[in-house]
């Protein structure tokens, strides 16, 4: 039998779940809900406004929104009119809302919540050399389009058309977060992704009486896979959060039972439980036998996690001291990997092996890995990608033979479980020749240090140098925290080969963000950014300083 496609799997579910609710949105603290019912006759009206546009089906349909049920419905939508999806982050600047839109040659744009408006409004106004129609989903602050979400939904009947998808149809064209240049576009195909959310569907074991939360972005991949196309295809009840300012309360409404983030906000949360209870009371009260679990209930209720089945974490690199520091609270996350040229589906430490942590854990049924002559980590299955959009050469040096070339290093244990050991354009040669490979080094700075985000740079310099944003604590003491960077830097250049030692620490000014150019919008450091940015400072370091606060440069 072949595999029903993912939109197949959410009409089956319809038929069998009309009046159940499927999508949860939580607006001025309350749940507004859709059935599944709801959903599929909302998404069939926006076919049928489409074809009242004139959009011709296979022409592309972009979307900019922090997620939210009408993410879902759009995509739906997409699917059922054989429009090809054109997810833009939410948070992406003008530049490359331009480019995707320019480059995708979309014929419409969906707007949806947004925290500025300004990248976009510049966008459209100022960089596009024709005006892109617009239609608008009526949340605060949101943009007013050319149409109304609401009106064209309330004005137009559903769709009497079904589409008849081969597994090969190009479903999306999925940009990616572009650590280094303007981003590709993966194409994503139809079979591609249902095989892909059917592999977590199976691997996790997922039921129905499960609960997701999607916050992180639908335009990445890992969060289309992991929550859309499961959620669609299994029948999973799937809630949204309101906003950041509510965002744990938001969960704690839902108390999900499966639940994803990412390195950053993992960090995030755990400062925030030890701003309540530091580090030297929690070790204290998780040894005192009458105490443990009580203290270990309060953290995680205190996330709104209580119910959590599943907790995930991928899309960077985490240190494995952190996720040994959930594990004593009895918070075993499972790391993943995968590319959006694999549909982010590839290894996962799942079921969770605590011997392992460290390692992404070992592939999914269906999954080949193998490592090439230079370490390189390659992957086969049946979830790839058909190629970036207009752009053969780098088609054809990303597959070789069938083979997807990922661009990570890494090694396959005996058991089949695979480490990342970092990129292959991350590693980096200094002034003196050697090659320096920066994340073990970023990994293991992470396990003695108490640093907020860092960034080990070093391409054409005498030597590595770490460039930290520290921790930003109340009462927060320079001189003592510039002693515990300097311990720091003995401890790992004594562990160091020679010409991996760092020269020193510049201590970073303003915290990297997204809004200033430094993260992707999954969060990932632009190390290209980073050494320019700071090569002179690198090159004419201050003589017999090992420590440098960028404020007093």
């Amino acid at each position: 039998m072949d595999q029903q496609l993912v939109y197949e799997s959410f009409i089956q579910n319809v038929q069998q779940r009309h009046d159940d609710i499927f999508l949860r949105q939580i607006i001025d603290r309350q749940f507004k809900d859709f059935t599944y019912g709801d959903v599929l006759d909302q998404a069939l009206r926006l076919v049928s406004a489409f074809r009242d546009m004139g959009l011709q089906p296979g022409e592309k349909i972009a979307l900019i929104s922090k997620n939210c049920a009408e993410w879902f419905i759009a995509d739906l939508a997409m699917m059922l009119g054989s429009y090809i999806s054109v997810p833009i982050f939410p948070t992406a600047g003008s530049d490359t809302i331009s480019h995707v839109l320019t480059h995708s040659e979309s014929k419409l744009l969906i707007i949806g919540k947004l925290d500025s408006n300004e990248p976009l409004e510049t966008s459209l106004n100022q960089a596009l050399e024709t005006p892109l129609p617009t239609v608008s989903i009526p949340y605060p602050g949101t943009i007013e389009g050319d149409y109304n979400w609401l009106d064209l939904i309330a004005n137009h009947p559903p769709s009497e058309e079904r589409p008849n998808h081969q597994p090969d149809d190009l479903m999306s064209i999925v940009y990616t977060s572009g650590t280094s240049g303007l981003p590709k576009g993966a194409m994503l195909t139809h079979g591609g992704f249902a095989w892909s959310g059917n592999k977590i569907i199976e691997h996790i074991d997922l039921q129905l009486e499960e609960r997701a939360f999607s916050y992180l972005p639908l335009a990445h991949i890992t969060e289309r896979v992991y929550i859309l196309a499961t959620a669609m295809s299994a029948g999973i009840c799937t809630a949204f959060p309101e906003s950041l300012d509510t965002f744990i309360d938001d969960v704690k409404m839902h108390r999900p039972t499966l639940f994803i983030s990412v390195p950053r906000l993992w960090t995030v949360f755990q400062q925030g439980i030890l701003e309540k209870l530091p580090q030297k009371k929690l070790n204290i009260l998780l040894k005192i036998p009458l105490l443990n679990n009580l203290i270990r209930k309060k953290v995680i209720d205190g996330l709104g996690l209580d119910q959590a089945r599943v907790l995930g974490c991928g899309s960077a690199p985490v240190s494995p001291a952190l996720l040994r520091w959930y594990e004593t609270l009895g918070m075993n996350i499972t790391e993943a990997w995968g590319l959006t040229e694999g549909f982010a589906v590839a290894t996962f430490n799942f079921p969770y092996r605590s011997d392992k942590v460290g390692s992404v854990g070992n592939a999914a049924s269906g999954i080949e890995l193998k490592i090439a002559d230079d370490q390189e980590i390659l992957v086969r299955s049946k979830g790839m990608f058909s190629g970036y959009y207009k752009n053969q050469q780098a088609t054809a040096e990303t597959i070789i033979n069938g083979w997807l070339h990922t661009g990570d290093i890494g090694e396959i244990d005996s058991d089949g479980y695979l480490t990342i050991t970092g990129r292959k354009k991350d590693t980096f040669k200094t002034a003196k020749g050697k090659f320096v490979a920066p994340v073990p080094i970023e990994k293991r700075l992470f396990e003695i240090a108490n640093i907020e985000m860092m960034c080990l740079i070093g391409s054409g310099l005498p030597g590595p140098i770490l460039l930290a944003v520290p921790h930003d604590y109340p009462d927060f003491d320079q001189a003592r925290y510039e002693k515990k960077i300097q311990r720091v830097l003995d401890t790992i250049n004594s562990e160091l080969e020679s010409h991996a030692r760092l020269r020193g620490a510049l201590m970073i000014a303003e915290p990297w963000s997204i809004e200033n150019d430094i993260l992707t919008p999954t969060l990932k450091i632009k190390r290209h950014k980073l050494e320019k940015r700071y090569q002179d400072i690198g090159q004419n370091w201050p003589e017999g300083k090992t420590v440098v606060w960028e404020k007093d440069l």
